[in-house]
């Protein structure tokens, strides 16, 4: 029988030319399993039409940005403002959009802020449950991920915003201190930025504030990452000068308290690399017979 729109493929698991399981495959036309429009406040999502809880959970979870901002909850990150800074290429209204699924979801409940303007979010016991997971996925990325960084996924704001969030200001003691972070290769207004640390916390400056620094630290953003990511061990990015800190014994000694590194630094890469990345991201073969990684062998910034 010609249906006129290409050849009719029956899935195995069916038997009825009748069954919706028949798809109609063909260079313009792919018609497949019936989708039934979603229920009134339910959010349209494209499914993978299938009863299977795996599929079901992938089709919440999979979407993209939610990982990301899941991710970010879980950290205790509440406010709309300070959830932009993790998903920073993502429009606010991407964002409004990714929190509201999830609130539909029942993973994210909103809550006035204390101030009575604008909302917080919060995970659920549903969410939380999804931390796990979460946390899986980051494991399984420092181990099996590519290491070496591209151009396009050197993002300066999201790792100020981690050392912002992860430093111990009190590694410098109990007065207030100041840490400058000059990236050697950055042009000048992206280049210099401080972390002010006062009352156990610490805050970023992208201006100057105007006091005593207890320490200076240049390097380039490519290495920083590595650094923060645990590829680049700091003792090792200090003695071939890839890191450079400038200031009294003391301060020196604390930065290793003071920079706490992502929290899956531990995590050992595990993916043979074909090459090693230089600080300009520029690749070197390896040699043969030989292993090399970035986190064992970085190669020195030129």
């Amino acid at each position: 029988m010609d249906l006129g729109v290409g050849r009719l493929r029956m899935l195995p698991s069916l038997r009825e030319p009748g069954d919706l399981g028949y798809s109609i495959k063909c260079s313009k036309l792919r018609l497949g399993v019936l989708q039934t429009p979603p229920a009134a406040g339910r959010r349209s999502v494209r499914t993978y039409g299938q009863f299977c809880p795996i599929s079901k959970a992938a089709e919440v979870f999979c979407e993209r940005w939610t990982p990301l901002i899941l991710r970010d909850l879980g950290k205790g990150v509440s406010r709309f403002s300070e959830l932009q800074r993790g998903v920073a290429r993502a429009s606010p209204t991407m964002l409004s959009r990714r929190l509201r699924e999830l609130e539909l979801e029942g993973l994210v409940e909103r809550h006035r802020s204390d101030a009575g303007r604008g909302w917080t979010y919060h995970l659920t016991a549903p969410g939380r449950d999804l931390m796990p997971l979460v946390h899986a996925l980051g494991v399984w990325g420092q181990r099996w991920s590519r290491r070496e960084l591209m151009d396009h996924e050197l993002d300066a704001g999201l790792l100020l915003w981690a050392m912002e969030r992860g430093s111990c200001p009190d590694a410098f003691g109990t007065d207030r201190s100041v840490v400058q972070l000059t990236f050697r290769e950055r042009p000048s207004r992206w280049r210099h930025y401080w972390f002010v640390g006062e009352n156990g916390a610490t805050q970023l400056c992208i201006k100057d504030p105007g006091l005593e620094i207890d320490l200076h630290l240049t390097t380039t953003l490519r290495d920083m990452i590595y650094i923060w990511r645990g590829d680049l061990p700091l003792a090792t990015a200090l003695r071939e000068e890839r890191l450079e800190a400038i200031g009294k014994p003391a301060a020196r000694s604390a930065l290793p308290r003071w920079l706490a590194r992502s929290k899956l630094a531990t995590v050992k890469s595990e993916r043979p690399p074909r090459g090693v990345a230089s600080a300009d991201g520029r690749r070197k073969s390896k040699p043969r017979g030989r292993r090399q990684s970035v986190a064992n062998e970085p190669v020195s910034a030129r």
